[in-house]
């Protein structure tokens, strides 16, 4: 991370408390980026822990305190599958959090997963560029997690997009699984104006000290490359993922 820009930690006892206070800061953040620019862009993740915070942020006691009608919702990175498929980040988020709140589908950003990987990407990072415009593209909110290899978005260890310096998105082979992904590069990543890590259980507790502890390596941890020059990094951990930080 940036020496002159530590992280945010907001660590709790449990899933539940941690899953709460991201879908308050979710709330915050969505109201702050409405009234000050009238929409709010936010860039999802795929993932189990995600799911939990989209199925909580459509309950009652959220729905209501976020104007989800100036919602734009992107995918920080996406599986190559079918939108159909138990896989999709996209059929995962629209399962629990478009459909159950009537989000129209002019609010949602998909990666167009029947092209080739190369051209999903290259068409996605289009859309991104033409939904901001002449502006940046700075997402008011990324959502982030971890994988238990140090993983984040599909940027995974000892991969060439981890060096990539454009501005934009990348398809993604991953050789041990034998699949492709598609993933915003750490650039764009860090363009964003806040950033989000969802992380709980023992199991991601080495990663969370490999990226906010070891030495720089970004090839063996690639969320150390996200640093944005906001600087605006929170992480929201329980205490079973924290236990190993100093």
């Amino acid at each position: 991370m940036a020496k002159n820009s530590p992280p945010s930690l907001h660590i709790f006892p449990s899933e539940n408390e941690v899953l709460g206070a991201l879908a308050d800061f979710f709330v915050a953040t969505a109201a702050a980026a409405v009234a000050a620019r009238g929409r709010f862009a936010v860039a999802l993740s795929g993932g189990s822990s995600p799911k939990k915070l989209y199925e909580l942020l459509a309950t009652p006691a959220y729905r209501a305190r976020v104007a989800w009608e100036r919602g734009c919702f992107f995918f920080g990175d996406e599986r190559n599958v079918p939108h159909t498929s138990p896989d999709s980040n996209y059929l995962m988020a629209k399962t629990a959090l478009f459909d159950p709140l009537g989000i129209r589908p002019a609010q949602v950003f998909a990666v167009d997963t029947a092209l080739a990987p190369a051209e999903a990407a290259a068409q996605y990072g289009v859309a991104v560029e033409e939904f901001f415009g002449e502006h940046e593209a700075n997402f008011d909110l990324v959502l982030l997690g971890l994988g238990d290899n140090a993983h984040t978005a599909s940027l995974f260890p000892h991969t060439p997009v981890l060096h990539d310096p454009t501005v934009g998105v990348k398809e993604v082979w991953l050789p041990e699984q034998q699949v492709f992904r598609i993933t915003f590069t750490a650039p764009l990543l860090n363009q964003a104006r806040a950033t989000a890590f969802l992380v709980y259980g023992a199991g991601k507790a080495a990663a969370v000290q490999q990226i906010l502890e070891l030495p720089r390596d970004v090839d063996r941890y690639p969320a150390q490359l996200i640093a944005p020059a906001a600087g605006n990094v929170h992480w929201f951990l329980d205490e079973a993922a924290a236990n190993k930080l100093k």
